[in-house]
């Protein structure tokens, strides 16, 4: 990361969180992807534009999962693995645990209900 750039919040917090110091620079680059894919995968399961804010009561989604991305760097997918009585294994979305919160969500702001388009329905620039 170049000197004039500052750090985000969101980096700044993912940094404390993960147990790195803030003058560690090594992995901003990838942790600001970490985040960037993070918040697009869940303005998409909201159902928000891209531009769009992910809303407050949701805030601690993103950095939830940014720390369980960055943990399994390097494991990426794996489900399963043993070794002398140690088990690891990965949920195969990271997003499992807040489904229901993201339902909840989006049930008490209107979004993801079904809309139905009438195909027979005139438009105001239709000529007939």
């Amino acid at each position: 990361m170049a000197d004039e750039e500052k750090e985000t919040p969101a980096l700044q917090d993912l940094k404390t969180m993960i147990g790195l110091l803030p003058s560690n620079t090594s992995f901003d680059e990838t942790l600001g992807l970490i985040i960037s894919n993070t918040n697009l995968q869940l303005k998409f399961k909201l159902g928000l534009r891209p531009t769009e804010m992910v809303p407050t009561e949701l805030a601690y989604i993103p950095m939830e999962v940014c720390i369980k991305r960055f943990n399994r760097l390097k494991n990426e997918g794996m489900t399963s693995y043993s070794q002398e009585g140690e088990t690891i294994s990965f949920n195969s979305n990271d997003f499992d645990d807040f489904l229901d919160d993201i339902a909840e969500w989006k049930k008490n702001n209107g979004t993801g209900l079904l809309t139905t388009v009438d195909p027979y329905r005139r438009r105001n620039n239709d000529i007939r």
